[in-house]
């Protein structure tokens, strides 16, 4: 399969970059490699899938959201996390859709926040599980066979040293574990999944 893995330098990234290539022609893209991509920006995106032309498979392992405590809140952390992690990954797939072969997949990266609260997490919470009721819904009207699914991980062990603190007494999964789940969405059958890993 030719795949496209957006946001495949960065730790997870670059953990299902390896799982997949061993058997596919995977193409990176990311705000510093060679496919060049920014999904703040729906003219990058059209940029992207022009380069790449026809994939079997997109792979977003992307977006940010501010972890702001909620006495500080407001609505700009909201739409920060929204237009970067939520609409970012919602964006791929639209723009996304004629360049997906018959038979293809997405597969976007959510969290555990979507299920499970932390401190400081009422942004991220409301994006990840924005983007699951998304992937649900996408999957009874996406044309063509084209699948779409979700990986939805607990905190990163390669990513404790950042984000451990947030998550007290969360068992942390690793990068290798998170990859996994990316390539059963890819190679598999089904569609409107959330691979949880807690």
């Amino acid at each position: 399969m030719r795949i496209l893995v957006a946001g495949g330098t960065g730790k997870v990234g670059a953990a299902v970059v390896e799982a997949l290539r061993g058997k596919h022609e995977v193409l990176v893209a990311s705000r510093t490699s060679e496919y060049r991509v920014d999904v703040g920006d729906g003219a990058s995106i059209d940029r992207l899938f022009g380069q790449v032309g026809t994939v079997d498979a997109v792979v977003s392992v992307l977006g940010s959201t501010p972890f702001p405590q909620f006495t500080d809140l407001t609505t700009d952390h909201f739409r920060a996390g929204i237009a970067n992690k939520l609409l970012g990954q919602i964006d791929l797939v639209l723009r996304g859709r004629p360049f997906v072969a018959d038979g293809g997949s997405f597969t976007l990266v959510s969290g555990i926040l979507a299920r499970e609260p932390i401190r400081s997490g009422a942004v991220a919470s409301t994006v990840n599980g924005g983007l699951e009721s998304f992937v649900r819904a996408a999957a009874t009207e996406l044309p063509r066979g084209i699948r779409i699914n979700a990986v939805s991980p607990t905190v990163v062990t390669e990513a404790l040293d950042v984000y451990g603190d947030f998550f007290p007494g969360f068992a942390p999964v690793p990068a290798a574990d998170v990859a996994r789940a990316f390539v059963k969405s890819v190679e598999g059958v089904h569609t409107g999944r959330i691979y949880e890993l807690d």
